[in-house]
């Protein structure tokens, strides 16, 4: 299905996104850590996660401005090293305080990582395999809870949570050098030659474009849903569910295991049924492990690990189609800057819900996460709403022509 070629570009890819995934992760199993070592309450914590998602918002706001300008590679060069460096300060903060600066730092770099990516893969894969591209390049969420939280967590109790931050830093800048070395330069972007864009004829280009401004009020709602869930989620299974610290690596790893196998192949059935039909069976599904993990209680182990990597499964099958539908309501021209602010729309939507849903849940006397279940709601309610902007999109790219790939994907450069 893929060339030698394309290949190699989705495996960086996808060890790229690895990266950015397992760095924002493993803030939530180490959430219960974090919040006894620094004596901080669920909102405290809130904070930590979503100073990262805010940050990274910003930039992707900040990022439309000038994607499109650049050599996509020597972007994404840049900005790998950036987020490289703000993991190793989050790897030497001291204090709660610290912690929460250098999470932010990281999060200005980190928020454009996924839009670069995401940018390379539309740019090189025609539109009929985007699906399948999606999908190779987001089993890299399925790596890193196979492999990157459990051994991040692994890290964190043989020594202290400095230690997988500090892991992650330097492998990072290891792999600045592969993308240096190994991806070709990216500049079909460049070869129509367009006038000067003055600087808010950007964001007046997309909003005015109904089609794009629904294309973001839906990632909106995907990710506002989501969001509500996932911070409190390890919190919310060691406090509720009797499952302990020491458990959780078995919750990602079950999740992960999942998923390599189903994103891959959702992503076939996204190019082969259409991305609207498989988003709205993947939102529909997704709202049964939204309902029963929001209102657990003492539960035993078996089930816990069940559900949870149903709801991984059902939460990346959904993401899939809806990333590559979201990506072809824009031409390779102005794709970068539409797709930073695709990723400003997701990482503020992200930061919010996770903000709101840190004054939502509270610490009972206890030490049970009261109020979850509300969060639960919440996510069900903007997962109806996604599902009805799902059908108002319209990919305007499946008509054209699909770009030669050979053209700007050559052999590796050594």
């Amino acid at each position: 299905m893929f060339s030698k070629q394309e290949k190699i570009l989705l495996g960086i890819l996808a060890s790229i996104q690895f990266s950015s995934i397992v760095d924002f992760m493993i803030m939530m199993p180490l959430g219960p850590q974090l919040m006894r070592m620094f004596a901080i309450n669920p909102h405290q914590f809130g904070l930590l996660v979503s100073s990262y998602t805010f940050s990274a918002g910003l930039s992707g706001f900040a990022g439309s401005f000038f994607m499109d300008k650049f050599d996509r590679k020597l972007t994404l060069f840049v900005f790998f090293i950036g987020f490289s460096l703000g993991t190793i300060a989050c790897a030497l903060s001291p204090t709660y305080e610290v912690l929460l600066f250098a999470r932010g730092l990281t999060g200005i770099f980190g928020g454009v990582l996924s839009s670069l990516v995401l940018s390379i893969v539309s740019d090189s894969i025609p539109y009929a395999r985007r699906g399948s591209a999606m999908g190779v390049v987001m089993t890299s969420f399925s790596m890193a809870s196979i492999l990157g939280v459990p051994f991040s967590l692994f890290l964190a109790n043989q020594f202290n949570w400095h230690a997988p931050f500090l892991f992650l830093g330097i492998a990072s800048l290891v792999l600045c050098a592969v993308i240096w070395f190994f991806i070709p330069p990216m500049r079909i972007h460049l070869q129509e030659k367009q006038e000067k864009e003055p600087l808010l004829r950007t964001l007046t280009r997309i909003w005015s474009n109904t089609n794009q401004r629904r294309a973001l009020v839906f990632m909106s709602s995907v990710m506002f849903g989501h969001f509500a869930i996932i911070p409190f989620l390890s919190p919310g299974l060691v406090a509720n569910t009797g499952m302990t610290e020491a458990q959780l690596p078995f919750m990602y790893m079950a999740g992960g295991l999942c998923t390599i196998f189903s994103s891959p192949f959702v992503g076939r059935l996204a190019d082969r049924y259409g991305k609207h039909k498989v988003f709205v069976w993947g939102a529909l599904i997704t709202l049964i492990p939204y309902a029963v993990i929001t209102n657990l209680g003492i539960t035993p182990l078996w089930f816990v690990l069940a559900i949870c990597a149903f709801f991984f499964m059902s939460s990346s099958g959904r993401m899939i189609p809806a990333t590559a539908l979201v990506s072809g309501t824009a031409l390779p021209r102005n794709r970068g800057s539409f797709m930073s602010i695709v990723s400003c729309i997701q990482q503020l939507s992200a930061a919010a819900s996770s903000y709101i849903a840190g004054w939502i849940v509270t610490t009972g006397a206890n030490g049970r996460l009261e109020r979850y279940n509300v969060v639960g709601y919440v996510a069900i309610a903007f997962t109806f709403v996604a599902i009805y902007l799902s059908r108002k999109i319209h990919a305007i790219e499946s008509t054209e022509p699909a770009p030669v790939v050979e053209a700007h994907v050559g052999e590796p450069v050594v």
